[in-house]
């Protein structure tokens, strides 16, 4: 919250304050390519980047009564709930910052054992030979990263960059792009993309559904979103949980080998999946952790303001340059003594050491979280979340919210990424490069991720049969959609709630940043944001009136008392596979917000329901804990 209200020497649209009383629209509406920039220091594009894959991870956050040991709030609560989907939110997250950092990493070694950049490997093997004849090895790494660490000039001068895609993993030389064409920089594939960053986000999401057998739950989107929705839904309660097929076709397999497969004489089958179930929320915990980690170091490295661009990189660059010293001293011996001393300690230490643990648990229970690397070597370096969430409070303290990343359903262009030639360290011809990131023959379908023999194929005829099926099961859900209407006008609440939530496909949802097209108990209206009066506040009302005239809402709640906010779906989690398989369409979710009472107001079909919840967070002056 304070950094939200430092002044910045480079200023966007949302950082200049206004003194009119309403907000200030900066590009909510407008198109993309038109909007100011909006954070000084920070292109559009990385913003959005960031906004889109905040509005991915977030799902449910709390209020908490205390401020967090290292400054920063939105960290993942240490109950945080499981879901198959927040899983499979953590696994793509874990592939976007830790797999490709080390894919990225590889690459750049091989790159140096090619010899194909002659000058960079040569200098890179005759200071290493040098310390080695010295016995100087150790001091040299710590002395680079220290040099890596203070000055990011250095990065690219000792690791110049280039297109992830571009390079091959094998030789360390330019290779031809596995999308055929270099469409983006960032990703491992060189897919096209129509904003930065999407190639990658769809790279991890295809990553996390290759794991088929592995990870069947978490490519599903099962997600308990709204449990009543679930329970209550003619669409939920007719179809059969996709989570069962993977143990039914193993039992299909066991039969058709002929093993005798009965599952009431099974006796480890259920305490396993138990077991698996039970394990599966501190694993989701761990890739989180990971992930935040990760995410630490870079903003550590390259900070966003209003963070300080200097004050980490000093700090970590201080933690090693003692270590450099003392490794100027310490000889071989000395550490080989170290360690098989702390082994034995390990070993026979135990009568030790446990009661050194439990005066520790008792005297000061939390002492493991003042160990945590966001607690020390870390403190006050936010990961991407909480850069997120900083920016739309600058924002919000401006009374200018950041709009929404833009999103279209148009391809992504067929053109390659743009790319100097002349800045690019690999030892390669410029008709080489040009024929690497070109598509091949200028085919557009290669461009698109469509095989040219594939895209001349005619249709067989298991897809016209597929073709029916659909057409058969979305005739289907409209009927099941249509007794909701029935339901809802005999009194049933789970009904009410369910109207509106497929939108017509021509169905415009351009609102906000002030009102949101919603219902509430199925009534239409808009929820809408007031910070006209002395405390801000969201309320719900079903009849706009004209400018000038006063709001009538039917309930309201201070900024303020907002004690937690939930996102939850229009549907079950079934409905919602079904819906969009069958009828390409999108379903408009809700929120749920709880106020200091323990009151919850929960409105749906919200179309822009991410906006609303972001909003909703970064106004106030709570400070939230991820759930």
């Amino acid at each position: 919250h304070a950094l939200a209200q430092t002044e910045q020497d480079e200023k966007g649209a949302a950082q200049i304050g206004h003194d009119e009383p309403g907000i200030n629209d900066i590009g909510w509406h407008e198109d993309p390519t038109k909007v100011a920039s909006l954070v000084g220091g920070l292109p559009n594009e990385e913003l959005w980047t960031l906004l889109r894959r905040f509005n991915k991870q977030m799902y449910h956050v709390k209020k908490i009564s205390e401020p967090p040991i290292g400054g920063l709030d939105l960290n993942i609560a240490d109950e945080e709930e499981f879901s198959p989907d927040k899983l499979r939110s953590n696994i793509e997250r874990l592939y976007m910052t830790v797999l490709i950092g080390l894919i990225g990493f590889g690459k750049h070694i091989m790159r140096l054992r090619s010899w194909r950049e002659t000058r960079r490997t040569a200098a890179f093997a005759t200071v290493y030979f040098v310390a080695w004849a010295f016995d100087f090895i150790v001091p040299l790494l710590l002395l680079t990263l220290i040099v890596l660490t203070i000055s990011p000039y250095s990065r690219e001068l000792l690791f110049p960059p280039a297109p992830l895609a571009l390079v091959s993993a094998k030789t360390g030389g330019v290779q031809k792009p596995k999308a055929g064409m270099l469409g983006s920089h960032d990703s491992v594939t060189g897919a096209p993309e129509k904003h930065q960053g999407e190639a990658v986000e769809q790279e991890a999401s295809n990553f996390v559904s290759g794991f088929a057998s592995i990870a069947i739950s978490s490519a599903s989107g099962k997600h308990p979103e709204n449990t009543t929705q679930e329970e209550g839904g003619a669409i939920d309660t007719s179809v059969p949980d996709p989570t069962n097929l993977a143990s039914g076709a193993l039992d299909a397999k066991s039969s058709a080998s002929g093993a005798v497969n009965e599952k009431k004489h099974d006796k480890t089958k259920q305490p396993v999946e138990d077991a698996i179930w039970l394990k599966a929320r501190p694993v989701m915990h761990i890739i989180g952790d990971l992930s935040d980690g990760w995410e630490r170091f870079g903003n550590a490295l390259s900070p966003t303001p209003p963070f300080s661009r200097d004050a980490a990189r000093v700090k970590l660059a201080g933690i090693l340059a003692p270590i450099f010293l003392a490794a100027l001293f310490i000889s071989s011996y000395m550490v080989v003594k170290g360690l098989t001393f702390g082994i034995g300690v390990g070993l026979f230490g135990d009568p030790v050491t446990s009661r050194g643990l439990a005066w520790l648990n008792k005297n000061y229970p939390d002492w493991p979280k003042f160990l945590e690397i966001r607690n020390t070597v870390l403190k006050g370096v936010p990961t991407n979340a909480q850069l997120a969430i900083t920016l739309l409070r600058v924002g919000e303290s401006n009374r200018a919210p950041l709009p929404p990343p833009p999103s279209s359903t148009a391809p992504p262009s067929s053109k390659p990424a743009d790319l100097n030639h002349e800045d690019l360290a690999l030892d390669a011809s410029h008709a080489e490069v040009q024929d690497a990131i070109h598509p091949e023959g200028g085919d557009v379908n290669i461009a698109q991720g469509i095989d040219g023999d594939e895209a001349k194929k005619k249709p067989k005829h298991g897809s016209k049969v597929l073709s029916f099926i659909k057409g058969s099961t979305r005739t289907g859900v409209g009927a099941l959609l249509g007794t909701d209407r029935l339901k809802a006008k005999a009194g049933s609440e789970v009904s009410k709630n369910r109207l509106g939530v497929v939108p017509r496909p021509n169905e415009p949802a351009e609102r906000g940043p002030v009102d949101f097209d919603a219902r509430y108990h199925g009534k239409k209206g808009r929820a809408y944001i007031s910070t006209s009066s002395t405390s801000p506040c969201i309320g719900f009302t079903d009849s706009m009136p004209k400018r000038g005239e006063p709001i009538t809402p039917l309930w309201s709640v201070a900024i303020p008392e907002i004690r937690e906010v939930r996102k939850v779906g229009g549907v079950g989690w079934k409905a919602k596979l079904v819906i969009g398989w069958a009828m390409d369409r999108e379903v408009a979710d809700g929120l749920e917000i709880t106020d200091s009472k323990g009151e919850k107001m929960v409105i749906t079909a919200i179309r822009q329901r991410d906006e609303l919840f972001n909003r909703l967070i970064a106004m106030g002056d709570q400070m939230w804990e991820s759930w």
